[in-house]
């Protein structure tokens, strides 16, 4: 079957944006056929202008690629109009760079960006002609991968995906395919491929864990089937960040994506501890890259892709030790090629202002500050460590620098948050719309993103419940009422979204099965408002036997365990339980970049660069 010659000469006329389809982008590594090399499909569960956005499947890429012994091909979940074509005339899901099909390639890597993405798994799986479950995979199918953020409570997904990578890919995919390379020469089955796989640092293999519960549905125990199978897997991690593996020669999309543009990853990780907030936890300690060794790459991927914007991208960019010179230099150098440079979001304090009018000398766009919440009260619950004040100082430097457009974040269903809590949020803006049209007049614009809390694994908040749909609900619409001028744009989330979004971000591997059910019912892109079948959802728990409600809305008491204990990021588990009793009690902790130590247990590894002096 040639599935290049029937997707060009009978497919692409047919779809919404063909170029997600076609390859053949600027910088698209095509390697020739080699029958020993390990073939590596790198999948990501959503759209080609999501996962080209990526820089983590970027770095991978590249990595994989510079070996002689291995190849990496890109394969995205292709849009509704091009499932449909494929599934009429039973073509499998392929790669762009050789149009070879998802079930040809040694292993099948998934990224996990989000909870919402997990019937897109199960959906290329299908596509791809893989068995959903490990279980039912023979040895000549692929071995399937899955890492990122989602990874750090693989449970739900347990019974479809082989093996879980655990922290930073960059630092184990060269292990998993020397492993892999060894074991495909000396011609072993899967389960001695697994267990060689479980030795690397870093590997989670649910298929070596046991998992009981009590009567009511909690975890009794999560304990190995064997001996040498290790009770706690803790996450991988590189140590030196300035000499991690970059993507010099990213490749240049055939359309628009959602970040078109470079990205510097300045450091990883944040230490801001925000109890709300995973990134902060599961990337700790922060790791920085020399501003030399910044100012290089810059100059090589401009060189390679002619870009004209370099967005600095971390948690919390301009807390960069060396932010100030490094906006300089990058301003000055590139200023007269029309490069821009942008920060993604800003601290809210005026030396964040002041970075951006440096940053935007070339090219001037909007402002964006997440106050998070209405009151100081809530603002020390959840550990934002800012003064309302430093917002009205932060706006008002912006009005006065010639902003006329600013973006706010706000969430609503914190834990201890009450009606006043939710009220102050329109206080607040009533005095930032005043004082905008007081320095610029009416024509000023804002855009307010309102979000769900939704508790995640691995943060002080992981025990509690998330508040009740209707009550989330009822926040939303009162904001949105209230908040109905002319100069504000709302947005604003799908409570059921949220919902479903909590009860797999808490979930334990019995959501398998719903996954499955769900899946069957037609369930994909979840995280699409068009897409999103939320009562097919509710069916697939029903006919389960399992409730939404316990996963979702159910507090935890300290010493349940939950079904991710036996995966580590490092931070511990008594400092989060620390957190989660000083929030209760509206106590702060402050930054350990500029305070001491907290002992969260992130940096215990001694080898650490922490950041470059």
């Amino acid at each position: 079957m040639d599935i290049k010659k029937i997707l060009f000469e009978e497919l692409l006329d047919k779809v919404e944006k063909p170029g997600r389809y076609t390859g053949k982008e600027f910088n698209e590594i095509v390697k020739e056929e080699n029958k020993s090399a390990v073939k590596i499909a790198l999948a990501f569960p959503d759209l080609y202008e999501i996962g080209m956005s990526y820089l983590g499947f970027k770095i991978l890429y590249e990595i994989i690629n510079r070996r002689d012994d291995a190849v990496a091909e890109r394969i995205f979940s292709p849009a509704v109009d091009m499932e449909r074509l494929l599934r009429e005339r039973q073509l499998p899901v392929f790669s762009l760079e050789t149009y070879r099909p998802l079930n040809s390639f040694d292993i099948v890597g998934f990224t996990i960006q989000h909870e919402l993405c997990f019937s897109n798994i199960l959906n290329l799986l299908d596509l791809g002609g893989i068995p959903l479950k490990s279980e039912e995979r023979k040895e000549e199918d692929p071995l399937v991968i899955a890492g990122g953020p989602g990874a750090f409570n693989p449970e739900p997904l347990y019974c479809f995906i082989d093996l879980f990578v655990i922290g930073e890919g960059e630092e184990i995919i060269e292990g998993i395919i020397e492993v892999y390379k060894k074991w495909k020469e000396e011609k072993g089955n899967r389960a001695d491929l697994l267990e060689k796989l479980a030795r690397l640092d870093g590997i989670y293999i649910p298929s070596h864990y046991k998992v009981s519960y009590f009567e009511d549905g909690k975890i009794k125990s999560i304990i190995p089937k064997k001996e040498e199978f290790i009770p706690i897997i803790k996450k991988r991690m590189i140590s030196n960040f300035d000499q991690a593996s970059y993507p010099l020669f990213p490749i240049v999309p055939n359309i628009n994506v959602v970040h078109d543009r470079i990205t510097l990853e300045v450091f990883r990780g944040c230490t801001r501890g925000c109890r709300f907030c995973q990134a902060g936890m599961i990337y700790r300690p922060v790791r920085e890259k020399s501003v030399e060794n910044l100012i290089k790459l810059a100059d090589e991927i401009l060189a390679h892709t002619g870009y004209e914007e370099i967005s600095l991208s971390s948690l919390s960019s301009s807390d960069y030790s060396e932010i100030e010179k490094l906006i300089t230099l990058l301003v000055d150098r590139f200023k007269e090629k029309g490069v821009g440079i942008s920060l993604p979001s800003l601290r809210i304090d005026s030396f964040s202002v002041g970075l951006a009018q440096q940053v935007q000398r070339v090219r001037k766009t909007g402002l964006t500050f997440a106050p998070e919440v209405g009151t100081q009260r809530l603002r020390d619950v959840i550990n934002k460590n800012v003064q309302e004040e430093d917002l009205y100082l932060s706006i008002r430097a912006a009005f006065k620098g010639g902003w006329r457009k600013i973006k706010l974040y706000f969430m609503v269903g914190l834990p201890t948050e009450t009606d006043e809590d939710v009220e102050e949020i329109i206080r607040l803006m009533n005095k930032v719309d005043r004082m905008g049209r007081e320095i610029i007049g009416r024509k000023i614009n804002i855009n307010i993103s309102v979000s769900a809390f939704v508790p995640k694994s691995h943060t002080p908040f992981q025990w509690d419940a998330q508040e009740e749909r209707e009550a989330l609900s009822k926040k939303i619409r009162y904001l949105k009422n209230k908040l109905n001028w002319r100069n504000i744009s709302f947005s604003y989330p799908d409570i059921n979204r949220s919902y479903l979004e909590a009860v797999f971000a808490r979930g334990d591997r019995r959501l398998g099965e719903v996954l499955e059910r769900a899946y069957y019912l037609g369930c994909k892109f979840d995280a699409w408002r068009e897409q999103f079948n939320f009562e097919a959802w509710q069916k697939a728990f029903a006919e389960s036997g399992l409730s939404m409600e316990f996963y979702a809305n159910r507090v935890r008491k300290d010493d349940e365990i939950l079904p991710w204990d036996h995966i580590s990021c490092g931070v511990k588990k008594e400092y989060l339980l620390k957190e989660k009793e000083k929030a209760l009690n509206g106590e702060t902790t402050p930054d350990c970049r500029f305070d001491s130590c907290t002992s969260c247990g992130a940096c215990e590894r001694k080898d650490l660069i922490i950041w470059n002096d």
